[in-house]
Protein backbone atom coordinates (compact mmCIF):
# COMPACT_ATOMS: atom_id res chain seq x y z
CA UNK A 1 0.00 0.00 0.00
CA UNK A 2 1.03 3.52 -1.00
CA UNK A 3 0.20 6.87 1.27
CA UNK A 4 -1.76 9.63 -1.53
CA UNK A 5 -0.16 12.92 -1.01
CA UNK A 6 -2.79 14.67 -3.03
CA UNK A 7 -5.77 14.11 -4.66
CA UNK A 8 -6.74 17.43 -7.04
CA UNK A 9 -9.84 18.10 -9.26
CA UNK A 10 -7.87 20.25 -12.00
CA UNK A 11 -11.53 20.56 -13.36
CA UNK A 12 -14.89 19.19 -14.12
CA UNK A 13 -14.29 15.32 -14.06
CA UNK A 14 -10.33 15.48 -14.37
CA UNK A 15 -8.00 14.74 -11.30
CA UNK A 16 -4.86 14.59 -10.58
CA UNK A 17 -3.69 12.51 -8.03
CA UNK A 18 0.36 12.37 -6.11
CA UNK A 19 1.43 9.19 -4.25
CA UNK A 20 4.75 9.11 -1.94
CA UNK A 21 7.10 6.63 -3.06
CA UNK A 22 10.24 5.88 -5.59
CA UNK A 23 9.08 4.56 -8.74
CA UNK A 24 12.06 5.48 -11.16
CA UNK A 25 11.74 2.32 -12.99
CA UNK A 26 8.96 2.80 -14.59
CA UNK A 27 9.26 3.36 -18.48
CA UNK A 28 7.25 6.18 -20.59
CA UNK A 29 3.72 5.08 -21.45
CA UNK A 30 3.52 2.29 -18.75
CA UNK A 31 0.78 2.30 -16.59
CA UNK A 32 -0.45 1.15 -12.81
CA UNK A 33 -3.22 -1.06 -11.76
CA UNK A 34 -4.88 1.05 -8.90
CA UNK A 35 -7.73 0.43 -6.18
CA UNK A 36 -8.55 1.34 -3.07
CA UNK A 37 -11.58 -0.41 -2.31
CA UNK A 38 -12.08 -3.99 -0.57
CA UNK A 39 -15.08 -5.92 -2.82
CA UNK A 40 -16.39 -3.19 -5.30
CA UNK A 41 -15.79 -2.71 -8.04
CA UNK A 42 -14.19 -6.35 -8.80
CA UNK A 43 -11.68 -4.58 -11.23
CA UNK A 44 -8.77 -2.44 -10.29
CA UNK A 45 -8.20 0.33 -12.48
CA UNK A 46 -5.45 1.13 -15.31
CA UNK A 47 -3.88 4.29 -15.19
CA UNK A 48 -1.53 6.04 -17.21
CA UNK A 49 1.86 7.34 -15.54
CA UNK A 50 1.31 11.03 -15.88
CA UNK A 51 4.68 11.87 -14.15
CA UNK A 52 7.42 11.00 -11.53
CA UNK A 53 9.66 12.67 -9.42
CA UNK A 54 12.10 11.65 -6.81
CA UNK A 55 9.67 10.57 -3.94
CA UNK A 56 6.61 10.61 -5.87
CA UNK A 57 4.36 9.42 -9.12
CA UNK A 58 1.67 11.32 -10.12
CA UNK A 59 -1.78 9.90 -12.14
CA UNK A 60 -3.52 12.19 -14.49
CA UNK A 61 -7.40 10.80 -14.51
CA UNK A 62 -11.50 11.20 -15.72
CA UNK A 63 -14.00 10.05 -13.95
CA UNK A 64 -15.75 7.72 -16.03
CA UNK A 65 -17.38 5.07 -14.12
CA UNK A 66 -17.49 3.76 -10.41
CA UNK A 67 -14.00 2.80 -10.06
CA UNK A 68 -12.42 6.25 -10.48
CA UNK A 69 -15.32 7.88 -8.95
CA UNK A 70 -14.09 6.01 -5.79
CA UNK A 71 -10.19 7.51 -6.68
CA UNK A 72 -11.62 10.81 -6.94
CA UNK A 73 -12.45 10.75 -3.09
CA UNK A 74 -9.74 9.94 -1.62
CA UNK A 75 -7.85 12.68 0.32
CA UNK A 76 -4.56 13.16 1.60
CA UNK A 77 -3.19 10.19 4.08
CA UNK A 78 -5.23 7.94 2.15
CA UNK A 79 -4.20 4.63 1.55
CA UNK A 80 -4.29 3.22 -2.23
CA UNK A 81 -2.76 0.43 -3.97
CA UNK A 82 -0.82 0.05 -6.94
CA UNK A 83 0.47 -2.71 -8.93
CA UNK A 84 2.96 -2.12 -11.95
CA UNK A 85 4.48 -0.48 -13.87
CA UNK A 86 3.16 -2.66 -16.55
CA UNK A 87 2.78 -2.66 -19.98
CA UNK A 88 5.32 -1.68 -23.14
CA UNK A 89 5.34 1.73 -23.34
CA UNK A 90 6.54 4.23 -26.08
CA UNK A 91 10.20 3.39 -27.57
CA UNK A 92 12.82 5.60 -26.83
CA UNK A 93 13.70 7.18 -30.46
CA UNK A 94 16.12 9.46 -31.72
CA UNK A 95 15.18 12.25 -34.33
CA UNK A 96 11.98 14.52 -35.03
CA UNK A 97 9.18 13.23 -32.77
CA UNK A 98 5.61 14.75 -32.37
CA UNK A 99 3.81 13.84 -28.84
CA UNK A 100 0.05 14.42 -29.69
CA UNK A 101 -2.57 14.22 -27.35
CA UNK A 102 -6.46 14.61 -27.22
CA UNK A 103 -8.37 14.71 -24.11
CA UNK A 104 -7.34 12.98 -21.36
CA UNK A 105 -4.90 11.14 -23.69
CA UNK A 106 -2.30 14.12 -22.66
CA UNK A 107 -2.01 11.49 -19.63
CA UNK A 108 0.89 9.60 -20.41
CA UNK A 109 2.33 12.06 -22.49
CA UNK A 110 4.03 14.86 -19.72
CA UNK A 111 6.56 11.73 -18.03
CA UNK A 112 7.14 10.81 -22.04
CA UNK A 113 8.27 14.57 -22.99
CA UNK A 114 10.89 14.55 -20.22
CA UNK A 115 12.46 11.43 -21.79
CA UNK A 116 13.03 12.72 -25.05
CA UNK A 117 15.07 15.82 -26.79
CA UNK A 118 12.39 18.13 -26.99
CA UNK A 119 9.86 17.09 -29.25
CA UNK A 120 6.83 18.84 -29.98
CA UNK A 121 4.03 18.80 -28.35
CA UNK A 122 0.48 19.31 -30.04
CA UNK A 123 -2.80 19.12 -26.97
CA UNK A 124 -5.97 19.16 -27.93
CA UNK A 125 -9.26 19.58 -26.07
CA UNK A 126 -12.79 19.67 -26.40
CA UNK A 127 -14.04 22.76 -24.00
CA UNK A 128 -11.18 23.78 -22.28
CA UNK A 129 -7.46 23.00 -21.58
CA UNK A 130 -5.44 21.58 -18.63
CA UNK A 131 -2.03 21.44 -17.24
CA UNK A 132 -0.66 22.57 -20.13
CA UNK A 133 2.26 24.55 -18.60
CA UNK A 134 3.47 21.49 -17.35
CA UNK A 135 4.80 20.33 -20.76
CA UNK A 136 6.13 23.79 -21.48
CA UNK A 137 9.81 22.71 -19.53
CA UNK A 138 10.26 19.71 -21.97
CA UNK A 139 9.43 21.52 -25.75
CA UNK A 140 10.69 24.83 -28.02
CA UNK A 141 6.80 23.93 -29.38
CA UNK A 142 3.88 23.18 -27.49
CA UNK A 143 0.57 23.64 -29.07
CA UNK A 144 -2.89 23.75 -27.73
CA UNK A 145 -5.76 23.48 -29.09
CA UNK A 146 -9.73 24.11 -28.18
CA UNK A 147 -12.06 22.53 -30.02
CA UNK A 148 -11.75 20.83 -33.27
CA UNK A 149 -8.89 18.30 -34.10
CA UNK A 150 -6.09 19.28 -33.18
CA UNK A 151 -4.07 17.14 -35.86
CA UNK A 152 -5.26 19.49 -38.08
CA UNK A 153 -2.51 21.75 -36.82
CA UNK A 154 0.55 19.81 -38.15
CA UNK A 155 2.58 18.01 -40.19
CA UNK A 156 3.17 14.73 -39.85
CA UNK A 157 5.20 14.29 -42.16
CA UNK A 158 7.57 16.33 -41.13
CA UNK A 159 8.22 14.09 -38.15
CA UNK A 160 10.31 10.75 -37.84
CA UNK A 161 7.99 9.74 -35.24
CA UNK A 162 4.31 10.26 -33.76
CA UNK A 163 3.28 9.12 -30.23
CA UNK A 164 -0.10 9.41 -29.72
CA UNK A 165 -2.63 9.15 -27.32
CA UNK A 166 -6.62 10.32 -27.61
CA UNK A 167 -9.80 8.62 -29.12
CA UNK A 168 -10.22 5.86 -31.16
CA UNK A 169 -11.11 8.20 -34.04
CA UNK A 170 -8.26 10.65 -33.65
CA UNK A 171 -5.32 7.74 -33.28
CA UNK A 172 -7.23 6.31 -36.69
CA UNK A 173 -6.92 9.93 -38.42
CA UNK A 174 -2.79 9.71 -37.34
CA UNK A 175 -2.44 6.35 -38.65
CA UNK A 176 -4.10 7.66 -42.15
CA UNK A 177 -2.26 10.70 -42.22
CA UNK A 178 1.05 8.56 -42.08
CA UNK A 179 0.05 6.11 -45.14
CA UNK A 180 2.49 6.78 -47.74
CA UNK A 181 4.86 8.66 -45.30
CA UNK A 182 8.46 7.60 -43.12
CA UNK A 183 6.31 8.62 -40.22
CA UNK A 184 6.54 5.83 -38.02
CA UNK A 185 3.06 6.60 -35.88
CA UNK A 186 3.00 4.77 -32.03
CA UNK A 187 -0.77 4.61 -30.68
CA UNK A 188 -1.40 4.49 -26.97
CA UNK A 189 -4.61 2.64 -26.25
CA UNK A 190 -7.14 2.86 -23.17
CA UNK A 191 -9.00 -0.02 -22.77
CA UNK A 192 -10.66 -2.08 -19.82
CA UNK A 193 -8.40 -4.72 -17.86
CA UNK A 194 -9.19 -7.16 -15.30
CA UNK A 195 -6.09 -8.67 -14.55
CA UNK A 196 -3.35 -6.13 -15.93
CA UNK A 197 -0.88 -9.14 -16.83
CA UNK A 198 -2.24 -10.65 -19.88
CA UNK A 199 -4.29 -13.87 -17.92
CA UNK A 200 -8.03 -12.44 -19.12
CA UNK A 201 -7.67 -10.76 -22.49
CA UNK A 202 -10.38 -8.57 -21.59
CA UNK A 203 -8.37 -6.25 -23.66
CA UNK A 204 -7.89 -7.54 -26.61
CA UNK A 205 -6.71 -5.03 -29.61
CA UNK A 206 -7.24 -6.46 -33.03
CA UNK A 207 -3.97 -6.66 -34.97
CA UNK A 208 -2.94 -7.33 -38.66
CA UNK A 209 -0.71 -9.75 -37.04
CA UNK A 210 -3.29 -11.44 -34.48
CA UNK A 211 -5.19 -10.01 -31.45
CA UNK A 212 -2.65 -8.64 -29.02
CA UNK A 213 -3.19 -7.50 -25.54
CA UNK A 214 -3.31 -4.01 -24.02
CA UNK A 215 -1.48 -5.11 -21.09
CA UNK A 216 1.53 -7.13 -22.30
CA UNK A 217 2.00 -6.52 -25.78
CA UNK A 218 0.45 -2.84 -25.31
CA UNK A 219 -0.60 0.21 -24.58
CA UNK A 220 1.63 1.36 -27.18
CA UNK A 221 1.06 -0.31 -30.75
CA UNK A 222 2.37 0.71 -34.31
CA UNK A 223 -0.70 2.10 -35.73
CA UNK A 224 0.16 0.65 -39.52
CA UNK A 225 -0.26 -2.74 -37.20
CA UNK A 226 -3.99 -2.08 -35.83
CA UNK A 227 -7.36 -3.17 -37.94
CA UNK A 228 -8.84 0.30 -37.26
CA UNK A 229 -12.20 -0.10 -38.78
CA UNK A 230 -11.91 -3.63 -36.09
CA UNK A 231 -11.27 -1.69 -33.29
CA UNK A 232 -14.39 1.30 -34.24
CA UNK A 233 -16.92 -1.28 -34.72
CA UNK A 234 -16.59 -2.96 -31.03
Amino acid sequence: MYTILSNERICDGIYLMTVEGQFQEARMGQFFMMRAWQDAPILSRPISIFNIEKDSIQFLYKIAGEGTRLLAKLHKGDSIQLEGPLGNGFPHVKGRVALIGGGIGIAPLLYTAKQLDKPDIYLGFQDQSYLTDAFKPYTDKLVVQIGGSVLDALDLSSYEYAFVCGPLGMMKEAARMAEGQDTKVYVSFEKRMACGIGACYVCTVMNKNGNRKVCTDGPVFLAEEVQWHAELSL
